[in-house]
């Protein structure tokens, strides 16, 4: 998975990948050059007092130096811009896959997942790519360039290679092996971390309304716990790392003096020569270690890469059109045929042979118990998900073969939680129409009873809203999402329990308001109270995802025994109260 993720994001930036191996080549090469250098001072400089040797070369030293940071220098600003370009480009794909998901798909993730796998994940596999054009470019290219150096400074002491570097690789992947289990743990417990904490900042007010803050307490420190516990394993992993490195490190430094003393006594090699393959083997041992420093980062940016994958890879199960419909003539006209909708893995369906006719001008009631599949009926209109038996037809044509951006703008959809965008009340209004005029938003919020509370804040439109518009109530949040929705005049109406925070005179007012700005439109709207559909043109009752009734308050009355419940234990409740 990571290989694949790598190789098909990695793939605009060739350019700049290019240009990180010839310069790490360069740079690794300088480096190299640098013993051998160091090696015919000592033998032709110092050992024989020619100062002037010592200068030249030394010059050339220099220079080569210069060489390898200079070229280090540019490589790690190329991989930088790759990778930083690598991880925004994965970023939107992960945006745009999960923006196409249905209700479905996201359910079944799960939104604390989602955000984990866009953020941290996509932030581990950048880190990888950024660690491998800065260092496991240059890695190989040292391990092996630093063997041929080796080689020909002496074959005799090679043998010292062939016992270090695989202990040394054998130790470290013994580790890794151990640690690769609990970064795939790891990452499930920060998911689980960030599900804990975000419904508890989401659910404050309900935690401290129950007196349930050391229960939420608890809980939060059990996954922290969890994470903290699986964190410490990894460490302790890494931590045998740097000690085993450097234990073979020192141990080969050691054996390369200890038995290259006894081939300078016998004049084998000389004096600098065995320098230059210390230096050697050092910069062999220094390239196998920054790699274990990388393949450090490999198994948990493997696990990211699986997680990332496994989102791009999920096709939503609504799906466009092969040949969409670009034109449709009608307005707003919606049709329910024999409808059925089953959640994958659910025993019964949610919806089972429901049909509904909604026309222009007409307005549309459902109503019925809590669970009744009231908002799943809702929700198939605009196809945030798609039926499983019948069909959803817009002006006579299937919503399965209607282009996307055709079906969205004939529908103006006010959700059973009203939600709004952190900015403005006018950046929220203007949300599915961007060019309407302030009086646009001023008429649209007085038919949505919502102009009074506006006009009493300072900045009128341009007051602040806070993510999901925690700083207004129930109500005002209602208020102006059903006005959000006028703004946009569509042909298609959908109220899902769009009026249940209001109180009964605001209720009245807004549907009065409404009924001539919406005279020309198909208007569904999905209640729990009687009031707010008493003037329906057609009620439409739901028990247990069947239609159990159909037709006007009065008629329904005296036909639907459901309908005739719903309608007297909301009359005993209002009259108790």
């Amino acid at each position: 998975m990571l290989i694949r993720l790598l190789r098909t994001h990695l793939r605009p930036y060739k350019k700049e990948l290019a240009i990180v191996v010839v310069l790490q080549l360069v740079g690794t090469m300088a480096s190299l050059y640098l013993p051998r250098l160091n090696a015919d001072i000592i033998d032709h400089g110092i050992a024989v007092g020619d100062t002037g040797y010592i200068m030249k070369t030394g010059g050339w030293m220099l220079l080569f130096t210069a060489v390898q940071m200079v070229c280090s220098i540019v490589a790690v600003y190329y991989g930088a811009r790759a990778a930083m370009g690598f991880g925004r480009d994965l970023r939107a794909a992960i945006f745009h896959r999960v923006g196409e998901f249905s209700g479905r798909e996201v359910g079944r993730f799960g939104a604390p997942t989602l955000i984990t796998r866009t953020t941290n994940d996509v932030q581990q596999v950048q880190m990888l790519v950024v660690v491998t054009c800065t260092i496991l470019v240059a890695a190989p290219i040292m391990c092996i360039g630093g063997i041929i150096f080796a080689l020909r400074e002496d074959v005799g002491l090679s043998w010292l290679m062939l016992v270090c570097v695989p202990v040394m690789v054998l130790a470290v992947g013994l580790i890794m092996r151990s640690a690769i289990p609990q970064f795939r743990l790891m990452q499930e417990r920060i998911d689980t971390v960030n599900r804990v904490l975000r419904e508890q900042i989401t659910g404050i007010r309900v935690v401290r309304a129950f007196v349930r803050e050391p229960y939420e307490t608890k809980r939060f420190g059990g996954a922290n716990a969890d994470l903290t516990a699986t964190a410490l394993k990894v460490g302790r992993l890494q931590a045998m790392i740097f000690p085993t490195i450097m234990f073979v490190f020192n141990s080969s430094s050691v054996a390369v003096l200890w038995f290259g003393a006894f081939r300078v006594d016998s004049g084998a090699i000389e004096i600098g020569a065995l320098t230059a393959f210390l230096s050697y083997l050092v910069q062999i041992l220094m390239a196998v270690m920054m790699s274990t420093f990388m393949f450090m980062m490999v198994p948990r940016a493997a696990v990211c890469a699986e997680r990332i994958t496994e989102v791009l890879d999920t096709e939503s199960t609504v799906t466009p059109p092969a040949k969409p419909v670009l034109e449709v003539a009608g307005r707003g006209e919606v049709e329910l045929r024999n409808v059925r909708f089953q959640y994958p893995g659910a025993e019964f369906p949610v919806l089972n042979d429901v049909s509904l006719h909604a026309e222009p001008g007409r307005t549309t009631a459902v109503i019925g118990s809590t669970g009744a599949g009231k908002t799943t009926l809702l929700s198939l209109i605009p196809r945030l998900f798609d039926v499983t038996g019948g069909s959803v037809l817009v002006d006579g044509v299937d919503v399965r073969e209607l282009d996307f951006g055709v079906l969205w703008d004939r529908i103006g959809l006010v959700p059973q939680k009203p939600f709004l965008f952190s900015g403005t009340i006018a950046s929220n209004l203007r949300y599915g129409k961007p060019d309407a005029t302030d009086e646009e938003l001023w008429r649209c919020l007085e038919i949505a009873q919502a102009r009074d509370f506006v006009e009493e804040l300072a900045e009128g439109l341009e007051a602040p809203v806070s993510q999901g518009g925690t700083n207004l109530s129930g109500g005002q949040r209602q208020r102006l999402a059903i006005a959000r929705a006028l703004v946009r005049k569509p042909e298609i109406y959908l109220f899902d329990d769009s009026f249940s925070a209001l109180d009964l005179g605001t209720d009245a007012r807004l549907r009065a308001a409404l009924k001539p700005v919406t005279a020309e439109a198909a208007v569904i709207i999905v209640a729990q109270r009687v009031s707010t559909i008493v003037d329906a043109d057609r009620i439409v009752v739901l028990e247990d995802g069947l239609v159990v009734g159909t037709g006007g308050h009065q008629e329904l009355l005296e036909t639907c025994q459901t309908y005739r419940e719903i309608v007297e234990s909301q009359q005993t409740v209002g009259a108790a109260a």
